[in-house]
């Protein structure tokens, strides 16, 4: 696949939201309509896709960030799914570090949630231009304009609603899009072939003010449309989409869409959003670095003839293949069988073969291309927030720093022929986890482990 779609038809992305706003939901059905899977899991069920740990499927939560890809309007869209509990917030942060945009999801009944405000402060952190999904609007007391409030007011955020919903609780049937000023209606249990009606008439006259402000937040964002928004001239729904997705990618404004994934409403929408206006690579500023050899900044450009550049975001070790180096390619074309620069160690590495994952499934690949993001076989020394080049133009691209682990517990081995075996495995995790930390305590000899929480280091004691 990789070199098949141009750079400005990728989208690099992530769903990203406070636990249980139902972010594996959304991305299960985005799989489902993109035709990548044929049937939809559930995460209650435990057969989500990007849920596929034994772990994840037995709690119903997200432990790792997966990643998978899949096809939209001729686009390809990378997808990575983060989890939502605070005790695995360093996947959330690895994964806002590469990603190009972002999908923040919250519950129609419970709008921005502590976690939200955390991931939302995380996406600031790192300039990711982001759409919203107000998702769970079938939900008793779901409210779509007072979540919009509470965006606007906790998140000093700038929303604006792109639609609006038809009905809400037992009666959501659909939403209205405002841009195009048509209802969208969903009738059959799957979703797949919605109606495209005209505004029912009962909500014509709040569509039309809804529109109004839509037309106004946008204008004021663009000089040409605030003319012609002045002039009163008419303003096509291709134009308010190019200048929307310009203030986006600003971080002047950020859409908000609404939903009922488990529902399988609203979800064909949110795709077209992700098309329309959050950005491919082209639209963001080349990523900057600094030469090792003589400390100058330099600049990659997000194209496949520039020199490699790429940023290693997760080590993971598969039972199946061994350690995978999931990266993100920002310049030039990473191929398989070939020696590359860790220009963090100043170390060459061989790369054996490339892949695009799909959750826990794989797809090998011949290269990854300027934008593209997929996982290596091969390097033994690369770890996390660490660059991959070219060895002819180094560069070491801005790392990714984590929050220190707030909890420790120290533990011992059954039997003292099992002290090696588990040390190796916690050498292993603190590999793969950046807030998972190792020591022995030189007064008691005691091995002390610490973590961002109690679940963090149950469900990496699993592991050992």
């Amino acid at each position: 696949m990789s070199g098949e779609y141009p750079l400005e038809r990728i989208r690099n992305i992530g769903f990203i939201a406070h636990i249980d706003a139902g972010k594996t939901t959304t991305t299960e059905r985005i799989l489902f309509y993109t035709g990548r899977i044929h049937r939809m899991g559930e995460v209650d069920e435990g057969t989500a896709v990007t849920d596929w740990m034994p772990q994840e499927k037995e709690r119903g939560i997200s432990i790792t960030a997966a990643a998978v890809t899949c096809y939209w309007r001729n686009h390809q869209i990378n997808i990575v799914d983060t989890p939502g509990h605070i005790d695995f917030t360093a996947e959330v942060q690895r994964s806002l570090r590469i990603l190009d945009g972002g999908v923040v999801i919250f519950d129609a009944v419970n709008g921005v949630e502590p976690q939200s405000e955390t991931v939302w402060r995380q996406a600031d952190l790192y300039r990711v231009p982001r759409i919203c999904f107000v998702n769970k609007m079938d939900r008793v007391g779901a409210d779509f304009w007072r979540v919009i409030d509470m965006i606007r007011e906790r998140l000093k955020a700038n929303p604006v609603a792109v639609q609006m919903p038809i009905g809400a609780e037992d009666s959501f049937t659909g939403v209205v899009d405002l841009i195009e000023f048509k209802a969208i209606v969903y009738r059959d249990e799957l979703g797949i072939n919605p109606d495209v009606l005209p505004v029912p008439e009962d909500l014509a006259e709040e569509a039309q003010v809804r529109r109004e402000t839509l037309l106004e937040k946008i204008a004021e964002t663009d000089d040409e449309l605030m003319v012609k928004y002045l002039e009163g001239e008419a303003i096509t729904p291709e134009e308010l989409k190019r200048a929307l997705r310009k203030a986006v990618i600003s971080g002047k404004l950020v859409p908000v869409l609404c939903g009922a994934a488990l529902r399988n409403k609203g979800i064909q929408p949110l795709l077209d959003a992700i098309v329309d206006y959050l950005p491919s690579p082209l639209d963001l500023p080349p990523v900057r670095g600094v030469n090792p050899g003589t400390g100058l900044e330099e600049i990659r450009y997000p194209r496949p003839e520039e020199p490699l550049a790429a940023l290693v975001f997760k080590i993971h070790s598969d039972p199946y293949v061994g350690r995978l180096v999931y990266l993100r390619v920002y310049s030039g074309v990473l191929r398989s069988n070939r020696r590359v620069l860790n220009a963090t160690r100043n170390r060459k590495e061989r790369i054996d073969r490339l892949l695009r994952m799909h959750a826990n499934k794989r797809e090998e690949i011949s290269e990854l291309r300027a934008g593209d993001i997929g996982a290596a076989l091969g390097p033994k020394q690369t770890f996390t927030g660490e660059t991959i080049c070219s060895e002819e133009h180094p560069i070491i691209l801005e790392s990714i720093s984590f929050p220190e682990p707030v909890v420790s517990v120290a533990i011992e081995p059954k039997t003292q022929a099992d002290q090696d075996r588990m040390t190796e495995a916690l050498q292993r995790l603190a590999e793969e986890d950046p807030t998972f930390r190792v020591k022995v305590d030189e007064q008691t000899g005691q091995t002390i482990i610490s973590g961002m929480g109690e679940l963090h280091l149950e469900l990496s004691l699993i592991h050992i």
